[in-house]
């Protein structure tokens, strides 16, 4: 696995676990929501922004994602 790919990777892993904290879930729940939401697809898609911001940026923007998707968290 390339350094490149392995940084994403930690990133993303990082936002669903930030995401769960923020949102009193599972890490397993914070996944399957973002995943059927498109938070997950918005954060492998945007990294090249996202990873610029904060955490907290991140889990902000995911979540609007995912609200706009059909998700009720916010």
């Amino acid at each position: 696995m390339g350094k490149d790919l392995r940084a994403k990777l930690t990133y993303i892993i990082n936002c669903i676990a930030v995401f769960a904290e923020h949102f009193d879930l599972r890490p397993k729940q914070a996944y399957s929501y973002l995943k059927r939401f498109g938070g997950l697809a918005f954060i492998d898609e945007c990294y090249a922004a996202e990873h610029t911001l904060s955490l907290d940026d991140a889990v902000e923007d995911m979540a609007v994602v995912c609200q706009r998707n059909g998700g009720g968290l916010i």
